[in-house]
């Protein structure tokens, strides 16, 4: 059983996810408008993933005999200055998340949850990840610059990531 405070937090951080992939649609849109068709893939597939970290969260909820409660979802911002720009507030978003998960893991231990410590180690890691591999576009970014092939190349690069869940959705029958 979770305790008042720790479900409380636990559906807040479900929101957060849910708000991440929206975030990410938002900004695929950003890039789907600018023909960054690569780019766009990638950041649909990273609103996939929030969703999938979102599941985790709910699941997690009802296997401990909580309630999920869903909030309003803020609307995402979708205009930037450039794709460096777009990318850097997707490295600080992250950073946030990652401090999200991390005061979830602090409340884990001072309520002597073992349960709910040993379900957000999967999200400490995931957090880890997330951070270096936004990072890694962002240096890449600053490094291309305004190159119109450098651009090119790393929405070329980004492409391959794919989206999985509009791959299953548009399959023929």
């Amino acid at each position: 059983m979770l305790s008042e405070k720790m479900l409380n937090a636990l559906n807040e951080q479900l929101n957060k996810e849910l708000f991440s992939a929206y975030f990410y649609f938002g900004i695929a849109a950003y890039f789907k408008e600018r023909s960054l068709d690569g780019f766009a893939s990638w950041m649909e597939a990273q609103a996939e993933e929030e969703l999938g970290h979102a599941l985790r969260f709910y699941d997690y909820i009802f296997d401990r005999g909580g309630r999920v409660e869903l909030e309003r979802i803020e609307k995402p911002k979708q205009e930037f200055e450039s794709p460096l720009k777009a990318f850097e507030a997707v490295y600080l978003h992250e950073v946030g998340v990652t401090q999200s998960i991390f005061k979830l893991v602090d409340l884990a231990k001072e309520e002597n949850d073992h349960a709910t410590y040993n379900f957000l180690q999967w999200f400490v890691q995931e957090q880890v990840e997330e951070e270096a591999s936004t990072k890694t576009i962002v240096d890449k970014l600053k490094i291309i610059g305004d190159s119109p092939q450098g651009i090119f190349m790393l929405d070329r690069e980004l492409g391959a990531r794919g989206s999985q869940l509009r791959s299953l959705l548009t399959q023929k029958a």
